[in-house]
């Protein structure tokens, strides 16, 4: 059977349908659309994205294209620290590094760029790593038109890209740009693939929440 091409559907129409969840328990949802969270012990690491594409009436794919076309659906576990306040958990993983890709494209044509331009953003509640329950906290939107904000990542871009010609793929660090950071994605510190993620702080910005210098 042939799998069927990915639903487009507008952003906004999008958003108006995945905010109908607001406050439910996603983690209940993925049995429903056959999401797999735990298989042989491990977590699959994209299952809450997952589901909300389903509930946003798109297939799931893995292509490096936007996942609603001209959008990118995006979902990131929040948590209470010990005073109560929500906090971003983690960083969150924007796309996969080709290294040959990199190289060739310069960021105003680059794969980075196009998952970053339109964003629909969701907060989750992460409760505990068992992953029993998650409340879907919040659905927004992000665009990369903010001038500061393109300038710092294309800078982040251009540095992981002057670093693969200079010195090779297998020098990229965690420690590389300040609101995009190209690191090991994979199990095992041996891992050999590499993806941009965006830092704690950037993830705020996309949220919506304060930046913290």
């Amino acid at each position: 059977m042939q799998t069927p091409s990915p639903r487009l559907i507008d952003r906004e129409e999008a958003v108006k349908t995945l905010k109908k969840f607001i406050g439910k328990d996603i983690r209940a949802l993925a049995e429903k659309h056959g999401v797999t969270v735990f298989k042989n012990g491990k977590l699959n690491k994209g299952w809450a994205g997952l589901v909300l594409e389903h509930c946003a009436g798109l297939c799931n794919n893995n292509l490096r294209a936007p996942n609603g076309g001209t959008w990118e659906l995006k979902a990131v576990p929040l948590k209470y620290d010990r005073k109560g306040v929500l906090k971003v958990k983690e960083t969150m993983a924007i796309t996969m590094i080709s290294a040959n890709d990199v190289i060739e494209h310069e960021f105003e044509n680059s794969h980075l760029l196009l998952k970053l331009r339109s964003l629909i953003i969701c907060g989750r509640i992460f409760e505990s790593k068992e992953e029993k329950s998650s409340i879907l906290y919040s659905v927004g939107t992000f665009d990369l038109n903010d001038k500061s904000l393109f300038e710092q990542v294309k800078a982040d871009y251009e540095v992981t890209r002057l670093a693969i010609i200079n010195d090779g793929f297998n020098t990229l660090t965690g420690e590389m740009g300040v609101l995009v950071q190209p690191r090991t994605k994979g199990s095992g510190h041996g891992s050999k693939s590499r993806a941009f993620y965006a830092r704690k702080d950037f993830v705020k910005i996309i949220l919506g929440l304060q930046y913290e210098k």
